[in-house]
């Protein structure tokens, strides 16, 4: 229910977070861009010590009674400027650190040797926790990804606060940074996916005048276009309707851009737009023709692109 980046500390508080793609979002969060300091990775200051660099990966949330709102981090996500440093005050949000990726010399010792000299990613993530555990981020804006050993507890805990689920991941596991791994195993009740809307339906009854539901895709270079998995009609607000109406007009098409047959109900009156728009939904599973099984609406994902969800396959 957050925004995936890594984060550069250095030891003079400076912080900067970059994006899955690479981009520079710090003027977006300007209350993490002094993480480097006592306020967030104490275990880089101190009277005397040296200039240390950390590269850190984890992920930005808004938090909303305690618990992780997707919804009100999508508030922070296109802001900038002054705009920003408004809705930092308002709605303030957490980088939770959950790994370590480099420590430059003269940062943490750990009794498993000295590992403080470069890149950590080949070292067991048990080792690398262990590292980043002697960096102790923690801060009003900051804090460590818990961790816990007994499984089915948290699992079953996660589910009664209806949090999106837990993650798994084996100890003895390197970092791998652009593939996914069954060291690393997200469980949930419920799931969660990247779409690619392809176009809407009006709404109906209170609805009307607005939209009543959007036509979702993945890519798929094998059917020429968007391969369609379903509709989805809920789990939006009456902010994300005025927001999703407007973005959406501005990218209509004449042509659909599924590659798959759509159901006959759901083409009829519908609106295409071109496939720009990556979304998130939740869903409860696969039907038997890949279709999603009742899904609710999350969000829009500005940080990720359709030609990214291409690599993906299309079913968990």
């Amino acid at each position: 229910m957050g925004r995936r980046a890594r984060a550069r500390a250095d030891r003079d508080g400076r912080c900067t977070l970059f994006s899955r793609r690479g981009g520079d979002i710090t003027a977006t969060y300007p209350e993490l861009s002094g993480l480097g300091g006592p306020n967030g990775l104490g275990g880089l200051g101190g009277a005397g010590a040296p200039d240390v660099r950390a590269w850190l990966d984890g992920e930005i949330v808004a938090l909303s009674g305690g618990v992780p709102s997707f919804a009100a981090l999508q508030r922070r996500m296109h802001a900038g400027g002054a705009r920003a440093e408004q809705l930092a005050a308002q709605l303030p949000v957490t980088y939770v650190v959950f790994d370590l990726l480099h420590l430059d010399s003269n940062g943490a010792s750990s009794d498993d040797g000295d590992h403080s000299g470069g890149s950590l990613l080949a070292l067991p993530y048990e080792q690398r926790r262990r590292l980043l555990e002697e960096l102790a981020p923690d801060g009003p804006h900051c804090m460590l990804s818990p961790r816990f050993d007994d499984g089915a507890a948290v699992v079953a805990a996660a589910a009664q606060q209806r949090l999106e689920g837990v993650v798994a991941k084996r100890l003895a596991s390197p970092y791998r940074e652009a593939s996914r791994s069954t060291d690393w195993v997200k469980i949930s009740e419920r799931h969660t996916i990247e779409v690619v809307i392809g176009g809407w339906r009006p709404g109906e009854g209170r609805r009307a005048g607005t939209l009543g539901s959007l036509l979702l895709g993945r890519p798929d270079p094998a059917v020429d276009g968007l391969r369609y998995v379903g509709q989805v009609g809920s789990g939006f607000s009456e902010a994300m309707l005025t927001d999703l109406s407007a973005r959406l007009s501005g990218i209509r098409s004449e042509n659909s851009p599924f590659g798959t047959d759509i159901p006959r109900e759901r083409a009829k009156g519908a609106h295409w737009v071109r496939p720009h728009m990556v979304g998130e939904v939740e869903f409860k599973a696969w039907t038997e023709d890949g279709r999603l099984r009742a899904p609710s609406w999350r969000g829009l994902r500005p940080d990720r692109t359709p030609d990214e969800l291409a690599a993906q396959e299309t079913r968990p």
